[in-house]
């Protein structure tokens, strides 16, 4: 039988820590979800590897570094409300209950967000719901939020998301030029949203997420 508490010690041992991050709420938050019951079955195995999982229809379980930084940046606290966009089968949403007053997962498949919904509520994570609906929408009726985490790769964020968060609040996301990225956290004050890079890391791009395309005569 696979030993997949101990799987989770050695990723936080040997992919989280080794990135500097050492917050404890963070830590703690990693070690606690099981990450395995949040995966596709056939994919259990492969659930503390160093790398992103592709769970089909351009939605991405991003590698547990990429999460662990961006959590980092974010610096999410005890009071906060929390939008998680491209939730997929729940993971992020689970760990950053742990640290949150609540969060909304959004997940527009509907059978991952059934999955979602049911495995959050198996592992006791009462304070955070799956909203469904198209990704770029976010879910305002629960908003305005403190902070705002992409779960995948963007190339634009549509200002209907931008709109949902706090005066004062953080968003953070992958932003892809081609297969590089890099991972930036906004800050919006007086309604305007400045971006700080933060470092480097890669997804596939979300639906509704791509950048419009050009037009030239």
């Amino acid at each position: 039988m696979t030993d997949f508490a101990e799987r989770r010690r050695m990723m936080v041992d040997t992919q989280v820590r080794p990135s500097d991050v050492t917050k404890y709420p963070i830590i703690e938050a990693l070690l606690s979800v099981a990450r395995e019951d949040f995966v596709p079955d056939a994919q259990r195995e492969g659930a503390y590897a160093d790398r992103n999982m592709d769970l089909g229809g351009q939605r991405t379980l991003i590698e547990v570094r990429t999460l662990a930084k961006m959590l980092d940046a974010l610096d999410i606290q005890r009071d906060e409300l929390v939008l998680d966009v491209g939730c997929a089968l729940g993971y992020s949403t689970a760990v950053a209950a742990q640290m949150a007053e609540m969060v909304i997962g959004v997940e527009e498949d509907e059978t991952m967000s059934a999955d979602a919904q049911a495995q959050l509520s198996e592992a006791g994570a009462d304070n955070a719901i799956v909203h469904v609906g198209p990704l770029k929408e976010g879910a305002a009726e629960h908003g305005p939020y403190d902070v705002i985490m992409v779960q995948g790769g963007v190339e634009e964020l549509p200002d209907t998301l931008l709109q949902q968060l706090k005066d004062g609040g953080r968003i953070a996301a992958i932003f892809m030029r081609g297969s590089l990225g890099e991972v930036k956290v906004g800050y919006k004050q007086g309604g305007q949203i400045s971006w700080r890079f933060e470092f480097n890391a890669g997804a596939e791009v979300m639906p509704g997420f791509e950048r419009a395309p050009a037009f030239s005569l």
